[in-house]
């Protein structure tokens, strides 16, 4: 266990991030998975855009590396533009 202050802090502050980042990064996979569901090319059309900035958003905070939010965007935009 932590035996100063700073330290005790820190443990909080991971847990606490930690969380945050767990719970954006699963909200990012079920849009995904609903993006890659679609049949309708109008509707994934709308979806993509919210869908690649929620992906910028966690590549950004480097909860996801920026190389696989890349492939995941150029993916989707090319299933999205062979519906």
């Amino acid at each position: 266990m932590a035996n100063n202050k700073s330290a005790l802090k820190r443990i909080r502050q991971n847990d606490k991030r930690r969380l945050h980042n767990k719970y954006y990064a699963k909200m990012t996979r079920n849009a995904i998975k609903k993006l890659r569901n679609e049949t309708d090319k109008e509707e994934a059309a709308n979806r993509l855009s919210g869908v690649i900035s929620m992906i910028d958003k966690l590549a950004k905070k480097n909860v996801i590396h920026k190389n696989k939010a890349s492939n995941l965007k150029s993916k989707l935009t090319l299933k999205v533009n062979n519906l």
